[in-house]
């Protein structure tokens, strides 16, 4: 499995619409070409010099303070959000594309340090009745419970992968290839699913998946006595069972749900459906469909936050379904995978445009399920 960008966003000189939240991202312009129309934002104020009105247009925002803040366009009954701009660096401007319908807004800010506060109303009409897209704030409280339900889900897959890495120790010792490649696999993918919890693995998921998984699938595959190859299982085994009994005590960082319901197909796309981490097994398309596992398995746990703030997830399911379908069919009868370069091409395409597909859907969910402060 390859690890995730640590580059949370990194698009420069651009704005991404997620699930109808603009996300204002650094757009470098000269304070002196926006003097007539920036809105301004301070540790004591917030939304100063706005002159709301209706339609589509972009606001540009200048932070007057002396720290960094995030800055939110909301309705100021609900909360939801319509637009924010997130690490808005003292005496910078970003700007911030919005479509505005009747009613009321306001500016929420969030500087560092202090308590978010929100900016006088300012009432919108003369135009649409309909008000654009907005999601609800995700707060701390509301990921308690998913993260504790993924927790719980890593820890049993630890407990399975326990037992599956000493019956590879086992079929290595016994010297039979085959066995042992099948109990590698077994293994290897049981890791695979649990991919939201990597960065809480901390240096143990190199040596658990570099050095260890990766390590004796080079040497099953091109050849190596098996029996020779079972001091890496057994440090591999030492390995799983210590982190194991960390991860009991271990933290999973609230954001990375979100972040790695998107990065798990990307890394997908990226590295297994162009072979980058095929050491010899041929599986790439194995751990694929181990990563729409681990996919769903962050989703199942976001649910609950996920259906009343994004519409698209009827979508979301839709292209799991078909993705999972799309990758099945590269599995023999007799339970083995092709490799990627033996696809036939019309199925290599559809797999390709499938992952894809679910990669690009599931990309609003990092923004909508961002812990956010509003209290």
């Amino acid at each position: 499995m390859s690890r995730f960008l640590r580059a949370r966003w990194a698009i420069v000189a651009a704005v991404v619409v997620l699930a109808g939240v603009v996300v204002a991202l650094e757009w470098p312009r000269s304070s002196e070409s926006l003097a007539e129309s920036e809105i301004s934002v301070s540790r004591s104020s917030c939304g100063e010099g706005w002159n709301a009105k209706p339609g589509p247009q972009t606001l540009q925002v200048r932070n007057a303070g002396a720290v960094t803040a995030e800055v939110e366009l909301i309705d100021p009954d609900t909360g939801m959000v319509y637009g924010e701009i997130d690490g808005l660096g003292a005496g910078t401007i970003r700007a911030l594309p919005v479509d505005l319908g009747n009613g009321e807004y306001a500016f929420r800010c969030l500087p560092e340090g202090d308590a978010p506060f929100v900016g006088p109303k300012a009432r919108v009409s003369g135009g649409s009745d309909r008000r654009g897209p907005a999601v609800v704030p995700v707060t701390n409280a509301d990921l308690l419970g998913p993260v504790k339900a993924y927790h719980e889900y890593v820890q049993n897959g630890l407990g399975a992968l326990s037992e599956q890495t000493a019956a590879l120790k086992a079929a290595l010792l016994s010297g039979n290839r085959t066995a042992s490649q099948a109990a590698w696999l077994t293994a290897h993918l049981t890791y695979e699913r649990l991919g939201a919890a990597y960065d809480a693995f901390g240096d143990a998921d190199a040596a658990i998946n570099e050095t260890g998984f990766h390590g004796l699938e080079a040497g099953l595959w091109r050849g190596d006595d098996p029996v020779k190859l079972a001091g890496v299982a057994e440090q591999l085994e030492t390995d799983v069972h210590g982190l194991r009994e960390s991860f009991a005590s271990a933290q999973i960082d609230q954001n990375d749900l979100g972040l790695r319901a998107h990065e798990i197909m990307e890394n997908s796309l990226q590295f297994e459906l162009t072979g980058k981490t095929d050491a010899g097994s041929g599986t790439n398309l194995a751990t694929v469909l181990a990563n729409v596992d681990g996919t769903s398995a962050v989703l199942e746990v976001l649910r609950p936050v996920l259906t009343p703030r994004f519409p698209g997830l009827s979508t979301v399911d839709k292209w799991m379904n078909r993705t999972r379908t799309a990758v099945s069919a590269a599995r023999r009868p007799d339970g083995s995978w092709t490799p990627l370069a033996g696809l036939d091409p019309a199925l290599r395409q559809k797999i390709n445009g499938s992952v894809a597909e679910l990669t690009e859907q599931l990309a609003p969910i990092a923004a909508i399920a961002e812990p956010r402060r509003v209290s």
